[in-house]
């Protein structure tokens, strides 16, 4: 197993059943996450696939985008390339970073990372891409935070997790 990474944090938001997209984009309208998803992300440097990115179509702003990809002549001005998400990591150094998706960037990033910030839909979706289910043992809920969107109408949560 890898060792964690200390300065890595992956941010998700899933649904009931860890559904994050469908066809490459969030099968949800959620206004409050994505303004909890800037201010948790915003400062910092956010590590993603470049689905991921094309389907957000912009560095977002007052990040460091880091984008991880095979490609080695895929490029985007405003944005930094890893060809692997531990090259993407090393890139940070010791500051803190975000790990923003994928499903398979998920994947990849979860044995590495000490804390999870997990916005939890409280609703099923369509969805064709899913975050990996967590194991239980493995990670202990440290926060959460509920609410009910005014906009959307569903109950939601903002839950932290650490690695035991």
């Amino acid at each position: 197993m890898s060792t964690p990474a200390g300065n890595l944090t992956i941010v998700v938001a899933t649904d009931l059943n860890n559904g994050i997209g469908i066809n490459n984009t969030l099968p949800w309208r959620l206004p409050e996450d994505l303004a909890h998803f800037k201010r948790t992300t915003s400062g910092h440097a956010i590590l993603m696939g470049r689905k991921t990115f094309e389907s957000i179509g912009r560095p977002l702003p007052n990040r460091r985008n880091i984008v991880i990809t095979r490609n080695t002549g895929w490029q985007h001005e405003g944005v930094e390339t890893a060809a692997s998400l531990q090259a993407a990591a090393a890139l940070t150094g010791a500051e803190p970073a975000f790990v923003i998706g994928g499903a398979q960037i998920y994947a990849e990033a979860l044995p590495l990372v000490n804390r999870l910030i997990v916005t939890r839909i409280e609703q099923a979706f369509d969805c064709d891409a899913f975050f990996p289910a967590l194991e239980a043992d493995a990670w202990k809920e440290t926060a959460r935070e509920s609410y009910r969107s005014e906009t959307s109408g569903f109950n939601y949560a903002f839950v932290t997790y650490e690695r035991r």
